[in-house]
């Protein structure tokens, strides 16, 4: 089991905690851990892209000119793509781009992601994180102490100081132990758990 360090609010170093190998020290899977971040990103698209085919644009009901003897083209519709005010050719319509990732492999993305953190030394462990009350500055305090600028925090349950004091610090955000995802890990610059986060999450991933 790999040994970190442990840290307090002014990031003073006072003890270590040992993380378990099956989630913190696993073989890096770099393609499960690509294939969750595509996942992630392509749910988030709203796909409500829409254009008219000539089928949906108004108008155009009556043929512009006889079919022949008048030198022009033949038409039937002033819809046609060809003219201004028709209608697109394959126009885009609305779409699901979401696509399912098994829950196994979404574990083991999730796995090799926060390995990988350990690996590269950009994870941090927190005795514990509590404001007394909502304020910025003190929570960019406790990075500064900590040395870090921008970064993941996450909380073995909901903080409402910690939450909404961290909400307008640019490049910060905090997650629940529960709810932490490939993307959002991989995405952090520094991971920072509390030690009860780290328990939640050998709890709830093991």
């Amino acid at each position: 089991m790999a040994n970190v360090s442990v840290y307090n609010m002014e990031g003073k170093e006072v003890g270590t905690v040992e993380l378990n190998d099956s989630i913190f020290g696993v073989e890096v899977n770099e393609h499960l851990v690509h294939m969750a971040v595509v996942q992630h990103l392509a749910n988030l698209r709203q796909g409500t892209q829409k254009a008219k085919t000539r089928a949906e644009v108004s108008g155009g009901g009556r043929k512009p000119w006889r079919q022949k003897g008048t030198g022009h083209a033949r038409q039937g519709s002033t819809r046609s793509p060809q003219w201004k005010g028709g209608g697109v050719v394959f126009a885009p319509v609305p779409r699901d781009y979401s696509f399912k990732l098994n829950k196994k492999e979404k574990r083991a993305a999730l796995k090799s992601a926060l390995t990988s953190k350990v690996q590269d030394g950009n994870i941090i462990v927190l005795d514990k994180l509590e404001l007394k009350e909502i304020k910025t500055k003190n929570f960019v305090k406790v990075l500064n102490n900590l040395q870090v600028s921008k970064g993941l925090v996450v909380l073995a349950d909901s903080d409402k100081n910690v939450v909404l004091s961290a909400r307008n610090v640019e490049g910060v955000s905090t997650l629940k132990a529960d709810t932490i995802n490939t993307y959002d890990v991989m995405n952090a610059k520094k991971l920072i758990l509390t030690k009860d986060a780290v328990a939640k999450i050998e709890e709830v991933f093991a």
